[in-house]
Formats: structure tokens, C-alpha cells, sequence
């Protein structure tokens, strides 16, 4: 049987193996390839196993890759392959669900701690030797901001929008909490369901972890930031196009919106002309929020459960059954 892994790195920078999948056959394993058609097509070849990441597996390329039996989708977004022709041509496309709940919740109250604490910028002045000259025991390069009491409103109540509510409250946060399914037994004094219109109005921070859709693409637009308090700290750590970044990076400058920290953008890698590159008071990350070498095993030994699942005719995790 053979197997190809057409943009592997980012899963495994080499501070993991590939022996899981190499025990099902021969496999071809590409760090990253070019993103036009010919090249996706030459390197899958005659493989019968294709695992993606990001690499886009659309219906022309389907066409020409008859040998195709099983797509594994190495995340858990799958919008990079056209699921619904994959089926038509009996192939099976699974992805890896939940393997980054606890790490994504973690980085996103790391982003929000950075936020009130301003760590890295007061790190950096001690080293330029700002304390060494400072008259005072201490100095403050900017406001710092205590969570206790305050209100954070989570888009998005799935497993990551659950992990970080849980983190939230430990800090002593209220929650509120929008999202399309409701689960009426995760209500309780500090954690409610409200509209998006309430969310917005009541919320001092807001965090997104909810799916890009139609009805939630741009759902950070000037008309939204409007209805939020003045000095509102946004998080997002889901997917680039929930927020309008130039309408986030007005707010950022017109003071609406004190401070963001967004692990993803519209495009990526960045583009030179983001909107959000050189915004006021703007954390930004590169789409690492479900990084930690712990997380990524998880997602390489459900990669190899999923395939095993497949070849004994039992596929689990699959997005177009």
C-alpha cells in the first residue's frame, strides 16, 4: 500500500515519528509541497492513503488521483478537501477531533493574561536596564489589570469555548456564553447563556471559539464592536475570519477596543499588508495555539487510529459518511 503525507511539518517538525503510519505500507512524506494543482497531483502519485494538513484537495485534483481511497486530514477543520466529491468517488475523509481542547483553552488565558500584564513588554524594558535606572523599587511601562469580577463572554461553547470557561472561573471571571447548541446542564450561577447582543453589551473581555460559518464569518465587524463597552479586550484563537480586521484595527486606535490578541488571521502566513501587523496594542501569534508537543502526539496517534479504523472497515472520525 502506499501512503503520502503531503505537508508534514508543521505536524511533525522532526521532534516526533512517522512509525505509526509507516507500518501500513510504503510512505512518501513531503515537509510542505507547492500549492498548485500539478505538483499536489505528482505528489500523490499512485498513493492509495493521502494525509493533508493544509495542502487543498479539490474535486480537479480528486479527479486525476483515481489510486485515492482514504484522506486523513491531519486537524480538525477538513474545508481543505471537497468532501462532498470525495464521497461521490468513494473515498473516506476523516479528521482529528479534540485532540487540542486543553491547549488552545490554556493559550487562549495566556494571550488574556499577556493582555493585563503586559509581561513580555515589562520583561523587555528590565533587560534594556529601565529597572537598573529607575528610582523607585518598581516601575509600570503600562496599565495592569486585575480579572477578579470581571465578565468574559465566550463565542462558541464546544469543547474549547467549555475548557477555557473552566480556566476563566478559576480566575475568577464571570461567563457569559453564545452559541448556536445550547447545554442547559452547564448553566449555573457564573456561567449563562445570553444573546450575542447581551454578550456584546456585558462582556469586559471576548473570546472566540466558535466554527467559521456564514452566519459567523466577520461577527467582529464595527457594527458589533459598537454595542461592546468602551475598553473591551477581544481574544481570538479560532479562525481569522470571524473578526473584520481593519474594523478590529480602528477600534484598536480609536481606544473602543483597549487591546486584542488574535492567533489567527485572515490569511496565512501573514500577509505584508494586514491590517493587524503594525495595529495599536495588538498581540499576534502565528496559529499555535494547538502546538504543545503534547497536543500534536495526540493528533499523530489519532491520525494512526484513524487509518487502522479504515483498513479493518470500521473508519471513525469520518466527515463525509
Amino acid at each position: 500500500m502506499n501512503l503520502v503525507v503531503l505537508d508534514g511539518y508543521t505536524l511533525n517538525p522532526g521532534d516526533l515519528n512517522w512509525q505509526g503510519i509507516e507500518q501500513f505500507g510504503s510512505l512518501k512524506i513531503y515537509d510542505r509541497i507547492g500549492l498548485d494543482e500539478e505538483t499536489i497531483i505528482k505528489a500523490i502519485g499512485k498513493a492509495t492513503i493521502v494525509f493533508t494538513n493544509k495542502t487543498p484537495l479539490s474535486k480537479s485534483i480528486l479527479q486525476k488521483v483515481p489510486d485515492v481511497k482514504y484522506i486523513g486530514v491531519l486537524a480538525t477543520g477538513y474545508n481543505v478537501v471537497d468532501v462532498n466529491f470525495a464521497k461521490e468517488l468513494g473515498i473516506t475523509v476523516t479528521n482529528i477531533p479534540a485532540y487540542s481542547t486543553k491547549a488552545v483553552a490554556q493559550f487562549t488565558m495566556g494571550l488574556l493574561l499577556e493582555m493585563c500584564h503586559n509581561i513580555g513588554k515589562h520583561n523587555v524594558a528590565v533587560h534594556n536596564g529601565e529597572w537598573i535606572q529607575s528610582a523607585d523599587f518598581n516601575f509600570i511601562k503600562s496599565p495592569l489589570i486585575e480579572l477578579v469580577g470581571k465578565t468574559i463572554g465566550i463565542i462558541g461553547f464546544g469543547n474549547i469555548g467549555q475548557a477555557t470557561a473552566k480556566l476563566a472561573e478559576a480566575f475568577g471571571l464571570h461567563i457569559l456564553v453564545h452559541s448556536r447548541t445550547k447545554y442547559p446542564e452547564l448553566e449555573t450561577d457564573n456561567c449563562r447563556y445570553v444573546s450575542l447582543d447581551v454578550l456584546f453589551e456585558k462582556s469586559d473581555i471576548i473570546s472566540l471559539h466558535c466554527p467559521l460559518t456564514e452566519s459567523t464569518n466577520g461577527i467582529i465587524n464595527k457594527n458589533n464592536i459598537a454595542k461592546m463597552k468602551d475598553g473591551v479586550l477581544i481574544i481570538n484563537t479560532s479562525r481569522g475570519g470571524l473578526v473584520v480586521e481593519e474594523d478590529l484595527r480602528d477600534a484598536l486606535y480609536s481606544g473602543k477596543i483597549a487591546s486584542a490578541a488574535v492567533d489567527v488571521i485572515s490569511n496565512e502566513p501573514m500577509l505584508e499588508n494586514n491590517p493587524l501587523l503594525n495595529a495599536k496594542n495588538c498581540i499576534i501569534t502565528p496559529h499555535i495555539a494547538w502546538a504543545p508537543i503534547e497536543a500534536r502526539n495526540r493528533l499523530m496517534q489519532t491520525a494512526v487510529q484513524n487509518l487502522k479504523a479504515f483498513i479493518n472497515g470500521n473508519p471513525v472520525h469520518v466527515v463525509n459518511a
